[in-house]
Parts: structure tokens; sequence; C-alpha cells
């Protein structure tokens, strides 16, 4: 069982080296970058792969620990009773699994993403800590012990808009995705856009990082939005001198791809405007 990236994905070196090290290991893999750098894609892209099935938890700020594990809805029991229905006798009829729980209850491995992980309260993370050292959790309604007929592998991934609790760090095992470097890029852009001509990925990729590198941008344009960008310039059909700027005309072709706020528009235009004074 071991990942080396696949047609639609190019991993790096050590990105495929941290994956099957977690693997081996059996830790979860805590994957952390800028959005937009492939984290989620990874889950999916390891799953396919090797061929499992993967379950996804979607994290978001009001979600709770708990929901991974199972949900008991006491609402629907009580009006359950007071109709006078059969099914409030036995209360595993008002028991929902959550994601982990069916991650443990399959009778194949699978591949548990934990998608932004850092979204959630900072508790969050630790109120899972037992059950990913355990691989089991108990349910108080039905005094049962869930246990993991399979133990999953687990994708963790961050956007690292928050810091993450110790006790849950030491249980992962780690790796960030570093941006990718403009060789890398290409053959990211590439598996996605495989006819385009070099001299226009070379002519964008130089403007994307040149954009990427302007002092006092709020938003960095991501991985997935130069992707974006070049199906744009590749549907108007321009070339590479069309992407050409000076001075005087320092917003890109079809900026709104890559730019994604007003704050870094305005940038641009007050250096399109200092370069017009200047002469």
């Amino acid at each position: 069982m071991k990942f080396e990236g696949t047609q639609s994905y190019v991993a790096t070196a050590d990105l495929t080296t941290a994956v099957n090290a977690s693997v081996m290991l059996e830790r979860p893999l805590l994957v952390k970058g800028e959005p937009g750098t492939g984290k989620t894609e990874l889950a999916k892209q390891f799953a396919n792969a090797l061929r499992l099935r993967m379950i996804e938890w979607n994290v978001k700020s009001t979600t709770k620990a708990q929901q991974g594990l199972y949900e008991y809805d006491a609402v629907s029991r009580l009006r359950d009773s007071q109709l006078g229905d059969e099914r409030v006798h036995d209360v595993a009829n008002y028991i929902r699994k959550g994601k982990l729980w069916e991650a443990f209850d399959s009778d194949e491995k699978v591949v548990l993403l934990i998608d932004e992980i850092d979204k959630a309260d900072i508790e969050f993370p630790n109120d899972l800590l037992q059950e990913l050292d355990k691989m089991e959790f108990h349910v108080y309604e039905t005094g049962e012990t869930v246990r993991a007929k399979q133990r999953p592998i687990i994708i963790i991934t961050s956007n690292n808009e928050k810091e993450l609790p110790d006790a849950f760090l030491r249980r992962c095992f780690f790796h960030y995705i570093n941006f990718p470097d403009a060789e890398t890029m290409k053959a990211i852009v590439k598996v996605h856009h495989p006819g385009i001509k070099d001299q226009l990925l070379t002519e964008a990729l130089t403007q994307f990082y040149e954009i990427r590198d302007t002092r006092g941008l709020k938003k960095k344009p991501s991985t997935s939005e130069v992707i974006d960008w070049l199906k744009l310039l590749l549907a108007e059909d321009l070339a590479p001198e069309d992407l050409k700027r000076d001075g005087a005309n320092a917003l890109p072709k079809l900026h709104g791809a890559l730019l994604k706020n007003e704050q870094d528009v305005h940038l641009f235009e007050r250096l399109a405007f200092m370069a017009r004074s200047g002469r």
C-alpha cells in the first residue's frame, strides 16, 4: 500500500514520503498549507490510487466532535412517544451515526478525510484524541462500544487559520505543502491543460509569480486559481504577447480569476497610476 501520486495529481517526493510514512505508522496525516494547494484533493487521489472508499467529514465553525461519532435525536423520540409510536422503545432508532462511526463500521479499510479541522472550535481536536488513539468510542445511550473493524487511513487538512493543540499534534504525522515552484507548477498545469503551448505557459506563470510576490497583496492567488486563469486564457485564444503588462497597465488579463478582493485590484491600479505619473 504505497502512494506515488497519480496521473491527475502531481505529488512531490516529500509529500509522497509523508503519506506513506503516516500509513506505515498508522497515525493520522495532518496536512497544512495555503488554501488551493491540493490538500483535499490529496485525500481523494490517495483513495482513488489505492482503490479505497473515501468518507469525507467537512468541518465547519459550528461542527462539534460528537457529531463525528453519533448524535442522539431526543426531540424525535419525544415526538414519537407523544404519538404512541412503538419505535420509542428502542433508543437505537434515534441514534444517527457520524462519519467516524461510519469509518469504524466499515468491513474494508477506508480513507477518512477530516477536512479543514482548523475551522472548528479549539476544543474540537482535543475531543477526538481518545477516539483516534484507541479507534473506539462508547455510545452512552445504548451502552455499546464501537470499535474499528479495520483501522481507517485518516487524512486531516488545515489551512493554518489557528494553532492546533500540542496533544493533538503529537498523535499526527505532519506535512506542510509548500507552494509549488515554477517547474512543479508547470507539471501541475500540464495535467489540467495538456495542450497548452510552452510560450504561453511560461509567460503566464511569470506573471503569476510576479503577482504573488507583489508587496502589499492581501490574498495571494493559489494553484487552483492559476489553473482557472489559464483555462480562460486558452478559451480566449490569447497569445503570449497579449499577456504583456507594462507600468501603465499593471492589471493582468482576466484578473478576476486571480485577484479576489477590491483591495488587491486597487493595489495594481495604484501601481499603474504611479507608473504613469513617473513618466
